[in-house]
């Protein structure tokens, strides 16, 4: 008889099994850390993990990305306008409109970006 192995991801998270994403990713001074989750044609999920006072600077993409904190505090600027999520709360950040993320103080996000 063989053994089955549950498979794990690329992104590590093991199938069937609760995780805390903020858990998978560790703060670093004065850096923005980040993690993979999973990559396809559909799309990526990624974990940010922001030092305070660390930022990405204005851009845009061309397809919607929606941003989940998962701890800490965030301004987003969404078309010039300031957001603040709290804590497991989600924001969609549109295709095609310009948005920053900015980390007043230590901040994890789960990224999520759709393609098409």
């Amino acid at each position: 008889m063989s053994e089955t192995h549950p498979q794990q991801s690329s992104g590590g998270i093991e199938p069937a099994t609760p995780i805390r994403l903020a858990d998978l990713v560790e703060y670093s001074p004065g850096s923005v850390v980040s993690r993979t989750l999973a990559k396809s044609d559909a799309g990526t999920l990624t974990i940010f993990a922001f030092d305070a006072g660390e930022e990405l600077s204005e851009h845009s993409a061309p397809f919607d990305a929606y941003v989940q904190n998962l701890d800490g505090k965030v301004e987003l600027l969404i078309g010039g306008k300031p957001i603040h999520p709290a804590v497991g709360e989600t924001v969609l950040m549109p295709a095609n409109v310009p948005h920053a993320v900015k980390a007043p103080e230590r901040f994890k996000m789960l990224l999520i970006m759709i393609r098409g």
